[in-house]
């Protein structure tokens, strides 16, 4: 399976950096017994490789060989390739640039710049062609929501005022045939959709079907100086022994609500 990575953005919500957003050091891992920062990325490679991927495709663009360079070809048992992406035309187009690479095979996609729990959630995606792994979040308005019946996706509401759900999505698998349908329609609809969930509303009025997993629990998007304290809050919490779900949710929908008027606007 492969898991894909869009790394392609600007990342203007929260530069200037000396370095490429994903590359910014949250908290921190221990390699050899050794504590060291932890790229904000890297959480999200490591959930990939958790749901099931041995083959991580990272898109990024063509001045971001500092990711290169930092990951190499490996991460933990999966060996990483990159795609260039020349110009940033949104996620949809960086996903389908991994069409380059992957082939008949089962496809995970998240997004690098946020960190979420449980880290194992990718691994209870069912096997269907498509399917999205959802998050509960006080402000659904600046993320795209998912309308549901019982399990099944109705519509994606894409950073609406009015979003229906207090369910995003943050992260979805597609098998292979769902990949290769799904890429066939965005180029049927001459490549305009720059977000997936447009892409998707196409797909499900065209007949298509899609499911929504409510597997998550907390969910932060680091793209922001807010959310970077966010994100900062959230570990620690979830590094304390003992600590009760229901607590760590609490903190994180506190600093949602005081700072989410913040977060509006498109992703980067």
């Amino acid at each position: 399976m492969w898991g894909v990575v869009p790394a392609a953005g600007r990342g203007t919500r929260i530069q200037p950096l000396a370095f490429s957003k994903e590359l910014l050091p949250v908290g921190s891992r221990k390699d050899l017994g050794i504590e060291r920062p932890c790229a904000v990325s890297e959480y999200l490679l490591e959930r990939l490789v958790a749901g099931g991927a041995d083959k991580i495709c990272i898109v990024i663009s063509p001045e971001k060989s500092d990711i290169l360079q930092y990951f190499g070809d490996r991460y933990g048992g999966a060996e990483i390739v990159y795609v260039v992406q020349p110009e940033p035309l949104g996620l949809c187009d960086a996903v389908f640039r991994a069409s380059r690479v992957v082939a008949n095979e089962s496809v995970l996609v998240g997004l690098p710049d946020t960190i979420w729990f449980p880290d194992d959630a990718l691994a209870g995606l069912p096997a269907s062609d498509l399917s999205f792994l959802l998050f509960p979040v006080m402000h659904p308005e600046f993320f795209d929501a998912v309308l549901l019946d019982g399990d099944s996706v109705r519509e994606i509401r894409v950073k609406s005022e009015a979003p229906g759900s207090n369910w995003i999505w943050g992260a979805f698998k597609m098998s292979a045939t769902g990949f290769r349908d799904l890429r066939a329609l965005w180029e049927r609809r001459d490549r305009r959709d720059e977000y997936f969930g447009t892409l998707v509303n196409a797909y499900l009025a065209g007949g298509g079907s899609a499911v929504g997993l409510r597997g998550g629990e907390a969910y932060v998007d680091v793209g922001t100086l807010d959310g970077y304290r966010t994100a900062m809050s959230l570990l620690i919490e979830r590094s304390r022994p003992l600590q009760p779900v229901a607590s760590s949710l609490s903190a994180l929908q506190i600093a949602q609500a005081r700072d989410g008027q913040q977060n509006a606007g498109a992703r980067s």
